[in-house]
């Protein structure tokens, strides 16, 4: 050991003459180099770095950062506005236009394109950096030593060289060396799929020791589950185990139903798009119209069929969202998720501190006989206060009775608690002699009994007061209290403990506690069963204390699953049972997450709240993962949602906000699907019987321009309350529906101007085309407030936002033909018979599509 030691010391020390003294690549067997020849080449020492080192170090840190994390500069996001395949080919044709010496056309081209592009930009940017600001309202920190101090710092901003302090529901920030520990153990499923918690240990390991028994060794991605240590950082981001496992995987977070929607009717509308455009295109040809004028229109009238303004409204939608819910107390950290959080038609939780208040209170000490007994408090107060540990509610119950004195008991070793065992063991030196304590779920302490102190001292045989002891237990959670064991056992002079010290122990007697129900929550359950969002319980208790909990909080009725009995049962089996399950109790974590996953299997969209470490499996299987500001880092980083309060009445504002912005950016998809489809589709189709083209490319792109400036809007707009009161699904059979039958009426009107303007007007090209462009682009407008809500137009007021806009809009394209630019962009002045004839045509196009909105929707329902 020593010689390989030695060796990839040496190995070390020839790499850190080439590397800065930062770059992770440097320490590639870090595991095998002793602590100081580790700080020697990271350059730092056991205090940590100081200020200046860090900021000196962190523009070399950031290049490695793991690209989910990694900011998106402005100048990206403008570029990121040009890159679809037809603004590029159109920005191109629109050049060669601008060489053909076709200038004013080429310069208005470009001008709308990048106008509309910069709009695009103004609204991301601020959408993204609303975002940003929110993240950090729940960023995760860890605690560094910088200057000798302890120092809270986004886990992101962890640098090589940084010493790290560890303690249970941490996680863990970068790779890195172990420097000291206590009773350290941590989940390190994620990257070695180990089931149980590993213990770390300081030291030096060979440079060819696997992955899962690197015991010195900390990885990114993993989270301690008890224990404290010490740890210096070699290397984060892109350079950990993780960053490399996910830079070769590219992994990506699943795909919502709501993005796979977004995709499919994004490839429907393309292909739709691409064909109508290459026939017309030909067409035109064919005519013998000009080439690049075709061309041009072509890509024009892509650029009004796509949907290119979809993922920025969707963008801006989630962010204005996100935004609400914040002021509402819910964080969103991944903007995809406020769809689920909408459709959410399960929510699975965990009693405490959900349902119940979370503070819990010990009510009594009890003998095996049930009466008060200050031994069995005198050892519930030495195990809870000298736990290293979790800080949990029950220790901090125990703990603020204070009516115990342990100045004379000194710690010598724990055996933590692990969710298999469910006990917590401390080895203490005491009056007489050493002394193990255990305390855990009382079934577990009554397991590793063999004798139980009754009152006065003495000792009787555990199968005496078994069932007497379990009897009281049952009655006592029935009352809706919790019910803990705890025992101790002497060990003469041994100062470590094993997991097979737990054995032959002597039974204490009962802690009972008491977590009551918070005051709202049975109407607020009541509240969430109304919005169509079934409550489901989660709990290790006792089936007894699970039942009486489930009454009091409204589920009066509560079917009740044992772990025990889910142990037995197929996934089959579960998934045919689950939905008539409103409490599963006793349950362990591996077990949580098999209930959402058959929850999901049986069509539902599963939300699951926790702030346990046991809780991040279950919050990463669930659609909607929630967890509040005060949980674990674990169950923080795993959740999709973050409460700022752990009030379930929260939960219902966060669903009904969802609600709103998946009904407003459903609205966005249908304006773009119908109105603005029924324009395109027929100007595509009178281009094949007029002698030339119903409008010229330029004012093409301005009428997209316009059309889309309403609709940007959309996200302040009010929602009606039949639309959030269900949870609703991406339908695409629905949408498609909806853009055949207000497309269709779309197009209707649009032949009715068509005949207006060239039968009764006898208009020449540029009236006809000045006509057609104001009744268009005011109907498009003006329709966003028609098919905005299933409800009449007079029944549902639009927001103020949404209402200007369009005003504006209007306003400005009627004007449009009498400013000093219409000749540039091929227009004409209308006489004022015109317009009020142009106004009637939109009166009876929003008059048509209010009726056709009554039919259609009744038959839908129907």
């Amino acid at each position: 050991m020593k010689g390989e030691s030695h060796q990839a010391e040496t190995e070390m020390a020839e790499r850190s003459s080439h590397s800065d003294g930062q770059d992770p690549d440097g320490l590639d067997a870090f595991w095998s180099v002793p602590e100081q020849r580790v700080l020697g080449i990271l350059r730092t020492r056991a205090t940590g770095l100081s200020q200046a080192e860090a900021l000196e170090r962190r523009p070399v840190s950031e290049a490695g950062i793991l690209r989910s994390t990694r900011r998106v500069s402005d100048l990206g996001l403008l570029a990121s506005q040009f890159t679809s395949p037809i603004i590029l080919i159109l920005l191109g044709a629109a050049s060669v236009a601008f060489f053909l010496h076709q200038r004013t056309d080429a310069i208005i081209i470009l001008s709308i394109v990048s106008i509309s592009g910069l709009l695009g930009f103004w609204q991301e940017r601020g959408a993204t950096r609303a975002v940003e600001r929110l993240l950090a309202m729940v960023q995760i920190k860890s605690d560094v030593l910088r200057d000798g101090i302890v120092t809270q710092v986004a886990v992101e901003s962890v640098l090589p060289g940084d010493v790290i302090l560890l303690r249970a529901g941490d996680t863990v920030p970068g790779d890195g060396l172990l420097l000291e520990s206590r009773e350290l153990f941590v989940d390190e499923a994620t990257l070695t799929g180990e089931t149980y918690p590993v213990e770390k240990l300081p030291g030096v390991l060979s440079s060819r020791t696997p992955l899962a028994r690197r015991s010195n060794s900390l990885f990114l991605g993993t989270h301690v589950v008890s224990g404290t240590g010490t740890a210096v950082v070699v290397a984060v981001g892109r350079a950990t185990e993780f960053g490399r496992i996910s830079q070769r995987l590219r992994l990506r977070p699943p795909e919502t139903e709501f993005e796979r929607g977004v995709r499919r009717l994004g490839f429907l509308l393309m292909e739709v798009t691409m064909g109508l455009v290459g026939a017309i295109f030909v067409i035109n040809v064919f005519f013998k119209r000009p080439v690049l004028d075709s061309f041009l229109f072509s890509m024009a009238l892509a650029v009004g069929l796509t949907p290119q303004l979809l993922p920025a409204i969707i963008s801006i939608n989630l962010a204005h969202g996100a935004k609400r819910m914040a002021q509402r107390k819910v964080i969103v950290k991944r903007l995809a998720a406020i769809e689920n959080f909408g459709s959410m038609t399960v929510f699975c939780s965990d009693k405490t501190g959900t349902l119940t208040e979370g503070r819990v209170h010990l009510k009594a000490a009890l003998d095996v006989d049930g009466c008060e007994s200050e031994g069995a408090l005198l050892y519930a107060a030495v195990n809870a206060t000298l736990q290293s540990g979790f800080m949990n509610p029950i220790d901090e119950a125990i703990r603020a009775n204070g009516r115990v004195d342990l100045s004379a008991f000194l710690k010598l070793d724990e055996q933590p608690y692990d969710f298999v065992r469910k006990r917590l063991s401390i080895l203490v030196a005491g009056p007489g002699g050493h002394l193990m304590v255990t305390k855990g779920a009382l079934r577990q302490i009554l397991q590793v009994c063999t004798s139980a102190e009754t009152e006065g001292g003495v000792l009787t045989d555990m199968g005496v007061v078994r069932e007497s002891i379990l009897r009281r237990m049952h009655d006592l959670s029935e009352q809706g209290l919790r019910v803990l064991g705890v025992a101790y056992r002497r060990l003469g002079a041994q100062a470590k403990l094993g997991p097979d010290d737990e054995a032959d122990m002597i039974f204490a007697g009962m802690l009972v506690f008491t977590d009551l129900p918070k005051p709202d929550v049975a109407q607020t359950v009541s509240r969430l069963r109304e919005m169509g969002v079934a409550l489901k319980m989660l709990t290790g208790d006792g089936a007894p204390v699970a039942a009486c909990v489930a009454k009091q909080v409204g589920l009066a009725q509560a079917r009740i699953l044992t772990g025990d009995e889910l142990r037995h049962m197929s996934d089959d089996a579960l998934v045919s049972r689950v939905n008539d399950i409103e409490v599963f109790a006793e349950v362990e974590p591996n077990q949580k997450e098999r209930i959402i996953l058959a929850l999901k299997k049986a069509g539902h969209v599963v939300g699951y709240g926790g702030d346990g470490i046991n809780d991040a499996s279950a919050i990463h299987a669930a659609d909607v993962g929630i967890s509040v500001d005060s949980a674990v880092d674990v169950a923080k980083e795993a959740a999709d949602i973050v409460l700022l309060e752990k009030d379930l009445g929260i939960l219902i504002d966060g669903v009904r906000e969802g609600r709103v912005t998946f009904a407003n950016t459903l609205k966005y998809v249908f304006m773009a699907t119908s109105a603005n489809f029924g324009n395109m589709f027929s100007m595509a189709a009178a281009s094949l019987f007029l002698p030339f083209l119903p409008l010229l490319p330029k004012q093409i792109l301005l009428t997209n321009l316009l059309t889309d400036i309403p609709e940007m809007a959309i996200a302040t707009d009010r929602v009606d309350d039949e639309l959030i009161e269900r949870p609703r699904r991406w339908n695409i059979r629905f949408i498609r529906q909806f853009m055949l039958t207000f497309g269709l009426v779309s197009s209707l009107f649009d032949v009715i101007t068509f005949g207006f303007l060239l039968w009764l007007l006898q208009a020449d090209v540029t009236h006809f085309r000045t006509g057609w462009f104001v009744e268009s682009v005011v109907s498009a407008a003006m329709i966003v407030l028609v098919i905005r809500s299933r409800r009449s137009i007079r029944n549902s007021r639009p927001s103020r936002a949404l209402l200007m806009a369009t005003l504006v809009v209007v306003a400005f394209t009627v004007s449009i033909p009498y400013l000093p630019l219409r000749e540039a962009l091929g227009f004409a002045a209308l006489p004022v018979s015109v317009l009020a004839a142009l106004a009637g045509i939109v009166v009876a196009y929003a008059a048509a599509a209010e009726w056709t909105k009554i039919v259609f929707y009744r038959r839908i329902t129907l």
